[in-house]
């Protein structure tokens, strides 16, 4: 079992920055890769980012591409989202996951393990 807790969100205005944290439980971090999500009311789970198990080139929807920065700590059990530039469209409830597969992976059915989720406004 893997226990995922996410922190860091808040009330923004447009143009400002975040830094979200995922802190993760157990001894076998480094052999999962990660990935945040992002959920708006109404709407589907949404891909935002993922991350290797090493740390390596991640992979980024192409609406945060150049804003949202995503990068990883294996000794401190911990994967964070550092988001720049924010629009309104952003607003949402992030989630971290983690995913026992060798490809990263832009689809929610390919995490085994998420967090509760944290909740990001951005205002105008």
């Amino acid at each position: 079992q893997v226990q995922l807790v996410e922190s860091g969100g808040g009330l923004v205005q447009a143009g400002g920055s975040l830094r979200l944290s995922c802190a993760a439980s157990g001894r076998t971090f480094s052999t999962y890769a990660l990935g945040w999500f992002r959920q708006a009311p109404g709407k589907e789970r949404e891909f935002v980012v993922a991350i290797s198990r090493t740390g390596g080139t991640p992979y980024y929807a192409d609406s945060v591409k150049g804003r949202f920065t995503i990068s990883r700590d294996n000794a401190n059990n911990r994967v964070y989202l550092q988001m720049n530039s924010l629009k309104s469209e952003d607003t949402a409830v992030y989630y971290c996951a983690a995913s026992t597969r060798f490809d990263l992976s832009a689809a929610a059915p390919m995490y085994d393990w998420w967090g509760q989720g944290t909740q990001v406004t951005v205002s105008s």
